[in-house]
């Protein structure tokens, strides 16, 4: 706005700021500030919020440059692959473990029942201890020890009068059939006496023979007669069994040998070691001629 003094057209008008920029969109120069706006004119400015924000862009803080605010970084996911090879490991460890335990607590248990009753378990077991002891017992009119041919009554026979040799039992493997009378006195001693027919496949008797070889207080020989493929005798037990591979086989050794014996601590070696039926008296003519001079 204008303001007309005295003294006519000569005189210039004083101009009174308003606060609001001329018509043109800018503030007028102050003549008197050297060319730049009043402080008020800024400091209203300010004041009244007309400029833009700090930064340059409304509502959020100074980027660098002036640029805006920076863009949330997004975290990167790292997927880590799992190591199976430890965890394998671990887990075939843990199961090995697990088995030892089993079978320990297993053998245990075991070893605490009594061989009568382990061999009890055993299907198809005849026990002649218990069902006819007399034929165990020496023959009529014979001694324990006799020279000579024997009749059994039980065939193969599993105890009863025998001959005073008996047949080497550590874990041998005969071809050909023994002489019953040395094989009963091997059984006397604590010895487990495994029998087949002719007949039996060779891998069956290569099986048969795989759990006599070399195994103490065991022998192994074919045997004429017998109504099943093979038979496994002790003192006063008896087990038939069709295949060699029957666990039966395992169980009768594992229960009776050494434990189903007459004489405990007796030898199973330096025993008889020839085959064939015919008992052979070694040490009789000796005792004759012991017996002769006395």
């Amino acid at each position: 706005m204008s303001i007309s003094t005295q003294g006519g057209d000569n005189r210039r008008p004083s101009v009174v700021s308003t606060g609001k920029p001329a018509a043109g969109g800018k503030p007028k120069a102050d003549p008197g500030a050297g060319g730049k706006p009043t402080a008020a004119k800024s400091s209203a400015g300010k004041a009244s919020g007309g400029g833009k924000p700090a930064g340059g862009r409304p509502g959020g803080p100074a980027g660098k440059g002036g640029k805006g605010p920076r863009k949330p970084v997004k975290p990167v996911k790292v997927t880590q692959e799992r190591n199976w090879g430890p965890i394998a490991l671990m887990v075939a460890v843990g199961v090995l473990a697990t088995g030892i335990i089993g079978y320990g607590a297993y053998a245990v248990s075991q070893g605490a029942r009594s061989w009568q009753d382990r061999a009890a378990d055993i299907e198809g077991l005849v026990n002649y201890r218990e069902s006819n002891p007399a034929a165990l017992q020496p023959m009529a009119g014979k001694q324990s020890h006799e020279w000579g041919p024997l009749e059994y009554e039980i065939q193969p026979p599993v105890g009863s009068s025998h001959n005073p040799n008996w047949q080497n039992c550590m874990g041998d493997v005969y071809p050909a059939p023994i002489a019953d009378e040395h094989a009963v006195h091997s059984m006397e001693h604590g010895a487990v006496w495994v029998t087949y027919r002719d007949d039996l496949p060779a891998d069956q008797v290569e099986t048969l023979a795989s759990k006599v070889r070399g195994n103490e207080y065991t022998m192994m020989s074919p045997y004429e007669g017998l109504e099943s493929p093979i038979s496994l005798q002790a003192w006063g037990f008896q087990l038939a069994v069709d295949d060699a591979g029957d666990p039966r086989v395992d169980e009768f050794i594992r229960a009776l040998r050494q434990n189903a014996t007459v004489e405990p601590q007796a030898t199973c070696s330096g025993g008889i070691t020839a085959t064939g039926d015919t008992p052979r008296d070694l040490g009789q003519q000796e005792q004759a001629m012991d017996g002769a001079g006395s």
